[in-house]
């Protein structure tokens, strides 16, 4: 864990995104673990302007009708107290399988994250035993973990 004994996360888009829309959902759950300081959540500039992008998707916000500019605004601006922004994010890890993962993928890296909470089969996947893109990973991040937000809150459970 990371130096204060505080896990150290990153969420990816989708994770932010049905941390907002489902409030009692496990990815909520997990956002409340940071807004009660039991983690410390990273995000970069690019993946907040990834989360605006999503929910401002007429498709997203007709579904979830208070999604509208000012409640976005201000989730992103709440996103933005409760985790540092970083603003330089290098590109050491490239994922051929799917490159819109990487920022997700570097932000762990560049941070220690010690877990990526993810839906996205494709970072998922890294987990999985012979997987050469997971080895690399594991090679350059070997205490990162890529999990569901509902396996995180079990392990966290388990947890004294």
């Amino acid at each position: 864990m990371s130096g204060s004994n505080r896990p150290v996360v990153v969420f990816d888009c989708m994770v932010l995104l049905q941390a907002t829309t489902s409030p009692t959902g496990p990815s909520a759950a997990c956002l409340k673990l940071v807004e009660d300081g039991r983690m410390q959540l990273r995000v970069s500039r690019q993946i907040l302007a990834e989360v605006r992008a999503v929910l401002s998707r007429p498709k997203v916000r007709s579904r979830n009708p208070k999604l509208d500019e000012k409640y976005v605004e201000a989730y992103l601006a709440h996103i933005a107290e409760v985790a540092p922004t970083v603003t330089d994010v290098p590109r050491t890890f490239a994922y051929s399988r799917d490159p819109l993962d990487e920022p997700y993928i570097n932000l762990a890296i560049s941070q220690n994250a010690n877990f990526l909470l993810s839906f996205d089969n494709d970072l998922l996947d890294l987990m999985k035993e012979g997987n050469a893109d997971g080895e690399a990973l594991k090679a350059q991040a070997p205490d990162l973990i890529i999990i569901t937000p509902p396996e995180l809150l079990q392990i966290l459970r388990a947890m004294p």
